[in-house]
């Protein structure tokens, strides 16, 4: 049944097939994990959650499907439109959003009244500037007052305004705009000069919240630093917690729905929904989960690598590593290898707009693949790998980006 449905589809059959994967991995996982949540706000009844999050991740399918559809080249289009859309809605969020946990990241749609984070719009809507602009200025990449200073006070812009209230979307970001730079031949000192300068401002914040520590969400960040090991030298509340939920799982973890942890872990459902994973699937089930991601990214860089255009390699590459970054960086704090960050593991964690600009994105790079798939038949492999780096050179060479 499963084949029949990809056979249908257009785009790369094998990412449908991982979304497919990571949706019944989510389904399962917040089915589970929002029982305490259920318990407190609806007594008991968990179906409300499981019902709500299957229409989310199904409308996220949606997007994905629409979004896959349309020739890729119509986003370079968009994304001067959604770019100066979603400054506006940034600086709005930041003065009339609701506060929560003293952060203002949502805003609510008026007559329909739906909520959503603008900065999930900024992220996807930068990406696309960023690929668009790169693929148009190869003659000025190179050149810092034509090619890297624009762009970088765009980056720069967006992601401050992304910071002030979500300061760990702001860092991966960055972090995948910076890397799209490197990918479209932008000096490597410019971006050693832009990580220099990032660190130092990362430093001086540091300094600040521990300073004032009361002021804004300097306070929020100062906790979080210090979230890793408490004052006394033992693991904060979470840490431990999610420690706990890792060391039950074991090697196969407890079965679907077993988890004790999750009644105990802040945010069970969203933040640290990888360490419920770990207790009720082990070690096995999180390693299965990590492989879809890393699957994910590798068929991504083959749509990168066959892609007839400039944009659309650089468009798929800044979505798919803002998406594997985002989740090993979920993971990494998890495991407690990072502080607390808010991410939620992409296409997983139980959200309503972090699914739709996901379930978007990956529409968008399936664009990529599909008119990729128009101009070589799909699953032809080159017969020999000398074979393989001559279409690899002949297809950059065509784009004229990696020269």
């Amino acid at each position: 049944m499963i084949r029949k449905l990809l056979n249908k589809v257009e785009g790369d059959r094998y990412i449908w097939l991982i979304m497919i994967c990571l949706f019944i991995f989510s389904i399962l996982s917040v089915y589970s994990a929002s029982g305490t949540l259920a318990f407190r706000n609806h007594s008991g009844q968990t179906e409300i959650y499981l019902f709500r999050h299957s229409i989310l991740i199904l409308m996220g399918l949606g997007l994905m499907v629409i979004a896959s559809r349309p020739n890729y080249r119509i986003y370079s289009r968009l994304a001067q439109i959604l770019l100066w859309v979603s400054i506006p809605l940034l600086i709005i969020t930041l003065i009339f959003g609701s506060d929560i946990n003293d952060a203002r990241r949502w805003i609510t749609v008026p007559l329909i009244r739906v909520s959503f984070q603008t900065s999930d719009l900024a992220k996807v809507a930068l990406i696309m500037y960023v690929a668009r602009f790169l693929s148009r200025r190869q003659e000025d990449v190179k050149d810092f007052y034509r090619g890297y200073l624009p762009i970088i006070l765009i980056i720069t812009l967006v992601t401050l305004l992304i910071a002030i209230a979500d300061f760990s979307s702001a860092a991966v970001l960055l972090a995948t705009s910076l890397l799209l730079l490197f990918i479209g031949r932008v000096r490597l000192r410019y971006i050693a000069a832009t990580v220099i300068v990032a660190s130092v401002a990362f430093a001086f914040m540091v300094l600040l919240a521990y300073q004032f520590p009361h002021v804004g969400r300097l306070g929020t960040w100062k906790s979080r630093i210090e979230s890793l090991v408490s004052s006394d030298g033992e693991p904060a509340y979470h840490v431990k917690q999610s420690k706990i939920a890792i060391a039950e799982g074991g090697i196969l973890g407890k079965g679907p729905g077993n988890s004790i942890q999750k009644n105990f872990l802040p945010n069970s459902f969203s933040d640290y929904i990888f360490s419920v994973i770990i207790e009720e699937y082990g070690l096995l089930g999180a390693g299965f989960l990590i492989f879809l991601y890393l699957a994910f990214l590798y068929r991504s860089i083959k749509i990168i690598i066959r892609s007839p255009g400039t944009f659309g390699a650089l468009l798929a590459a800044g979505l798919a590593f803002s998406l594997v970054i985002q989740a090993l960086v979920n993971m990494a704090v998890a495991v407690d290898l990072l502080p607390s960050t808010g991410l939620p593991l992409p296409l997983v964690s139980m959200g309503g707009t972090s699914l739709w600009f996901t379930g978007l994105a990956v529409g968008i790079i399936l664009s990529v693949s599909r008119q990729s798939g128009k101009e070589r038949v799909v699953g032809e492999e080159p017969e020999t790998m000398e074979a393989a780096e001559e279409e690899v050179s002949a297809n950059f060479e065509r784009r004229g980006a990696w020269q």
